[in-house]
């Protein structure tokens, strides 16, 4: 099996690599909530033989319903309130998400939400995410609309759950710390351990496709756009990183989704707004961008998304979405990979040049094999049908799409699906801890023995939440928490800087990227994360009760990666 059949001039080039699917098990059982699979068809054989025999079968209708993944509105699959069922009929032409699913024979549907502090909000047009009984219930439901269908396969149920900044599913889970975190702490054998508890717990929840890991590589100039969310600047660092994150989420039979293809870590501007340009040559591209996408290959990785990003080294001024010299010539031809390919959201505004079924259209002829959020799907549908019957998208393009999608299917249905119970239990809390405590790091200050003594005083620009989380870990490692006078430790969180620091701060800790310490005075830690694992292993450290064996995986100026050796 092959994903990446590499040429790059790169050390990864010589790499051997698996197929674009899930590898690895799992020794849960399935749960109860797991039934609506009984009458699903199950895996026999080889999946690529079996999504073939299935795709012969089916009609242009069913063809084209596993390309699509919409989101839909609604918390439930068949009760939702009449604002919802008024939106789903103007996005789509049908009421409720399992109407939906019924109505366009879909391959797919995503779970959204939407953060104040989320940078990726404003493609997502609802919140359908409450709980994990909640999203259990939504996800059983659209599987049993998916298998009263003839096909008789089920959805692949995504999520954006990246951890840190981009994370749809937040209450009553564990929350990992931020890409950022885990590079920091650079250990792979804990990242692998992380994201497969976090897998597990999606897997549990009725999730099987998860778009993650980011596998963008940061550019010079502060974090870019993609900041917290990658593992950090070294291609080498981060491709270990994604390689391992994509083996934890597809040991639990979760498929893992490298992006954004072929990197969107050296641009400064947000491919939701505008189309960034990426102008670094094809061997600036080669040597620091694609190394975490063929290592994630190499990790047997379900799916790459392909960004919304002028490649002016490939197709200048033609997003890399939508344009086959970036996902046949490169990506399929040069890089070799065979697996799934899924577009970044079209309702993003580099892909709304074009109506919702031209771009439809236009991007499966690019090589996309799933069409993220089309804007309207009602056209999206239309135009991909037309164009196979007039001949302009030829019908093998959709089979041969179709039949990678169900391949990835039959896969993940070979991995029993976990019980309910493993969701916020206490092996995903501990994998948590080890990460988040890994990853903390003194950019300047001692490294050993308390970083303050007497009392103490939390202050926060960014992040009320984490303050709270640092004030009961502080008291729970003995320390005095106090809310005048006392040492300060100030916490700046996301999209703060050098104003939101704090002159009389004894300690300044970095919650997200660590860049705005080059302006601090004082003891300066990150934990590049916001979590509640990262906030008690903070305190640890704070207290002296363990050391800080992070190194910043990102340079800043003025400081050394770590204080500490």
């Amino acid at each position: 099996m092959s994903g990446f059949r590499s040429r790059l001039l790169v050390p990864l080039a010589a790499v051997a690599v698996l197929l674009g699917g899930c590898g690895g098990g799992t020794s849960a059982t399935p749960s109860p909530s797991a039934t609506a699979q009984d009458s699903a068809v199950l895996p026999t054989g080889d999946p690529a033989t079996q999504a073939a025999q299935l795709v012969a079968r089916m009609s242009d209708e069913e063809l084209v319903g596993q390309l699509l993944m919409p989101y839909a509105y609604g918390n439930d699959a068949d009760k939702v309130s009449s604002g919802s069922a008024s939106a789903n009929r103007a996005y789509t032409g049908a009421s409720t998400p399992a109407e939906i699913v019924r109505k366009y024979k879909l391959g797919g549907i995503i779970l959204v939400s939407s953060s104040a502090d989320d940078p990726t909000a404003g493609t997502n047009k609802t919140t359908n995410v409450e709980s994990p009984a909640q999203v259990t219930k939504l996800t059983g439901g659209l599987q049993t609309a998916a298998l009263s269908l003839p096909a008789k396969v089920p959805l692949l149920i995504g999520t954006d759950q990246e951890y840190g900044q981009v994370t749809r599913i937040r209450d009553g889970m564990v929350q990992l710390p931020s890409a950022l975190a885990l590079g920091a702490g650079n250990d792979p054998a804990l990242t692998e351990a992380a994201w497969k508890a976090a897998g597990t717990e999606l897997a549990a929840l009725g999730i099987n496709l998860d778009f993650a890991p980011d596998a963008d590589v940061l550019g010079a100039q502060p974090g870019g756009v993609i900041g917290s969310r990658a593992f950090g600047s070294d291609p080498k660092l981060v491709a270990e990183q994604v390689a391992a994150a994509v083996r934890g989420l597809q040991a639990a039979g979760v498929a893992a989704t490298v992006k954004h293809f072929p990197g969107h870590g050296h641009t400064t501007v947000d491919s939701h707004s505008s189309l960034p340009v990426l102008s670094q040559s094809l061997a600036g591209l080669e040597s620091g961008d694609l190394p975490p996408f063929v290592a994630a290959a190499s990790a047997g990785v379900g799916l790459v998304m392909s960004g919304h990003l002028d490649v002016k080294a490939v197709d200048p001024g033609v997003p890399a979405s939508f344009s086959s010299k970036v996902l046949i010539d490169l990506l399929r031809t040069k890089l070799g990979y065979t697996g799934v390919v899924v577009t970044d959201a079209l309702n993003m505004e580099p892909a709304e040049q074009w109506g919702p079924g031209e771009a439809a259209v236009r991007a499966v002829l690019a090589g996309n094999d799933i069409l993220l959020m089309p804007p309207k799907l009602t056209e999206a549908h239309k135009g991909l049908l037309d164009a196979v019957r007039s001949g302009r998208l030829p019908k093998q393009r959709v089979v041969e799409a179709a039949t990678r999608v169900l391949t990835l299917k039959f896969r993940l249905a070979a991995v029993p699906r976990p019980a309910a119970s493993v969701v916020n239990g206490e092996a995903g809390k501990a994998a948590a801890r080890a990460s988040a405590a890994a990853a903390v790091t003194v950019l300047r200050g001692p490294c050993s023995g308390p970083l303050v003594t007497g009392p103490v005083r939390v202050t926060s620009a960014g992040s009320e939440t984490a303050r709270g989380w640092l004030e009961g870990a502080l008291t729970a490692a003995g320390a005095t928490v106090v809310k005048q006078g006392g040492a300060e430790v100030r916490l700046v969180g996301y999209g703060k800087g050098a104003s939101d620091l704090s002159a009389s701060a004894a300690v300044t800790v970095a919650l997200d990227t660590p860049y705005v310490l080059r302006s601090a005075k004082g003891t300066l830690l990150a934990t590049y994360s916001s979590s509640q694992a990262s906030m008690s292993a903070l305190a640890d450290v704070l207290v002296g009760k363990a050391k800080a064996p992070g190194r910043s995986p990102v340079p800043v100026q003025g400081l050394p990666a770590t204080a500490c050796g």
